[in-house]
């Protein structure tokens, strides 16, 4: 049973010297009501503790007592519950004819099968979702609560087109949510998983036209290609996009900045980073990012990178800072094909910079997704020690962070970083996103 049914929340962890510790709350305790209210989720939670006087109704060995508490009105209480959300997780409704999820392989981990789409994740973890899930009660809390930004998975403003991409009837009616949001100062950001031959073309145009109205109050919109694995048996028939199909995606993507930025001061529309690679263009410069918004999205991740390597390059190049990396060093940068050029020009940078240093790049084919997939995010254990093993042993390796679960060394295919380390035979150190910390980790700093 979830707690929410069970209309209280166990606490975990009381904070020490907190209020709730000073007041003696304990963990194990069951949180029941603020102030006679009655707690949803942790908006419900924060939103009731911003006041000077709080009532906390608490539930232990069976008995209920009443907590009061006299505080500063931005004062946390020092609490916290077995979820996160203090709620379950809203699994998504729709059967979207793109859905990553569903291209996944069988016998990996069961969290990986999970589709949220839920806007709390939106606004706490920058998740994307498609609104269907919504339900009049939550669309006055996210106004209420002020949850902005929220982020959006448009794919298009076509309401007919939308029910048919994301197989849900009313997932055109949905886009009635968005004039609400505007209306009230809500901040979004938007998405659109573009397919070929479907949203795409004249489609595309119209929907960027349609969601520039909404500017600046929805602060950007990222396109995206769909991502297609191997594992596609029995969906929606797609095709991958060409080097003349990102051509036309860009120039039409550009041609909408020119026109936002005259408007707004703000490109708004912006191409994601594998659209560049596939039609062999320069990214992007800085300023057309606007601060670089979409940059978990995909969007001036490389740009970012470069500019932020090159910084650091020329600091310790100069004469004065060169000596401190001159020791030797010997290593092997392992991407995604992806990122493999960008990668590769760093490397010889160095390499030319620093002659007692060796930096080589491999790229890793995504055998386990299928080749389509080249961003380095997706790479799993078992394709870096198939493609490596017998290749590198003694050396020192270098992975980029991404390729791990979040604050765990596990890929994703469940192999963890030290089973990989021994299996090879060599150091890993894992890169963090940063350009600086790239090269720090070339010079084995």
């Amino acid at each position: 049973m979830s707690e929410q049914k069970k209309n209280y929340h166990v606490v975990t962890r009381v904070c020490p010297n907190s209020i709730a510790e000073k007041s003696g709350i304990l963990e194990g305790d069951e949180l029941v009501s603020i102030n006679g209210e009655r707690i949803v989720d942790i908006f419900d939670y924060r939103y009731d503790i911003i006041c000077s006087h709080v009532d906390l109704v608490l539930r232990r060995d069976g008995n209920e007592m009443t907590v009061s508490m006299d505080k500063d009105e931005e004062d946390d209480l020092g609490l916290e519950f077995t979820e996160g959300l203090m709620d379950e997780y809203r699994r998504c409704r729709n059967a979207c004819i793109f859905c990553f999820i569903d291209q996944m392989p069988p016998g990996m981990r069961e969290t990986l099968y999970f589709k949220d789409d839920d806007s709390r994740l939106s606004f706490l973890q920058g998740n994307y979702v498609t609104l269907t899930n919504l339900s009049e009660n939550d669309v006055e809390r996210i106004i209420r609560f002020r949850m902005s930004p929220i982020n959006i998975s448009f794919q298009t403003t076509n309401p007919e087109l939308r029910c048919k991409m994301l197989n849900n009837r009313f997932a055109g009616e949905c886009l009635k949510i968005v004039d609400r949001f505007y209306e009230e100062g809500i901040a979004m950001n938007g998405q659109i998983v573009l397919c070929k031959d479907i949203n795409d073309g004249e489609e595309l145009k119209r929907t960027i036209e349609d969601l520039g109205k909404y500017a600046p109050v929805l602060e950007s919109v990222s396109v995206v290609p769909v991502g297609l694995t191997k594992y596609r048996e029995g969906l929606y028939p797609l095709k991958p996009f060409t080097k003349e199909d990102a051509v036309k995606v860009i120039d039409m993507i550009e041609s909408f900045q020119r026109r936002f930025y005259e408007s707004f001061g703000l490109h708004f529309v912006h191409a994601s980073d594998e659209w560049y690679i596939l039609a062999g263009r320069e990214m992007p410069e800085e300023d057309r990012y606007d601060g670089y918004l979409q940059l978990d999205n995909g969007v001036g991740m490389m740009r970012l990178l470069n500019d932020e390597f090159v910084a650091a390059f020329d600091k310790y190049a100069i004469k004065g800072l060169k000596k401190k990396f001159m020791k030797k060093s010997e290593c092997v940068l392992v991407t995604g094909v992806l990122a493999y050029p960008m990668l590769k020009k760093f490397a010889d940078m160095v390499n030319n910079e620093y002659p007692r240093v060796n930096v080589s790049v491999i790229s890793i084919k995504n055998e386990f997704f299928g080749e389509t997939i080249t961003v380095s995010g997706l790479i799993t254990g078992q394709d870096i020690v198939k493609q490596l093993k017998g290749k590198i042993e003694g050396k020192r390796i270098l992975l980029p962070q991404n390729m791990l679960r979040a604050d765990e060394n596990i890929f994703l295919d469940d192999m963890k970083l030290d089973e990989l380390s021994k299996t090879l035979q060599v150091q890993v150190d894992i890169v963090k996103s940063s350009g600086r910390d790239l090269l720090l980790k070339m010079l084995n700093q």
